[in-house]
């Protein structure tokens, strides 16, 4: 019955440090892993591509997340590099050419006022505070290239792809 038991301490022994050794070789750590940093696109609904002196028109937009983290700060800027006129948010303030401004909403509205009669061009771009890739998309109204007069006609946000590795 003796060797009965050392044969079983032995298994146990030897079962004991196979254990201790597997635990060793596996780590656990008490770092959170927690995602603050998301992906997201900004919706524009339809708007009129024609526009006169003196004339505002209205854009509006809507940041869709494809997650969700308490402190994410969105913030918006643009450049105009055709035309004059004045963008600016609709309860907030005008806009100053490639300043940035805070949102403080994820559905925010936009005032385009022209200036002139020429053909109107800029970029608005939305950032979030964690550094991912920035959405940018070109707004252009009174276009030089359409001659035909569709005035009031609602046309599709013009999106211009953003390429991370240009930056």
């Amino acid at each position: 019955m003796k060797k009965t038991n050392k044969k079983s301490f032995g298994v146990i022994a030897i079962l004991s440090l196979v254990i201790s050794a597997v635990c060793s070789l596996t780590s656990c750590s008490d770092d959170l892993d927690v995602q603050q940093s998301y992906p997201f696109t900004v919706e524009v609904m339809p708007y009129a591509d024609k526009i006169v002196k003196g004339q505002t028109v209205e854009l509006r937009f809507e940041i869709k997340p494809e997650g969700n983290y308490a402190n994410t700060l969105y913030t918006i800027r643009y450049f105009q590099y055709d035309g004059e006129g004045s963008l600016k948010l609709v309860d907030g303030p005008v806009l100053v050419n490639n300043d940035r401004v805070l949102l403080e909403s994820k559905t925010f509205r936009l005032n385009y006022t022209a200036k002139s009669d020429e053909a109107h061009k800029f970029l608005v771009v939305v950032e979030d505070n964690f550094g991912s890739t920035p959405w940018e998309q070109t707004f252009e109204f009174n276009s030089k290239d359409s001659g035909d007069d569709d005035s009031g006609k609602i046309v599709s946000p013009i999106v211009t792809p953003v390429n991370p590795a240009i930056r």
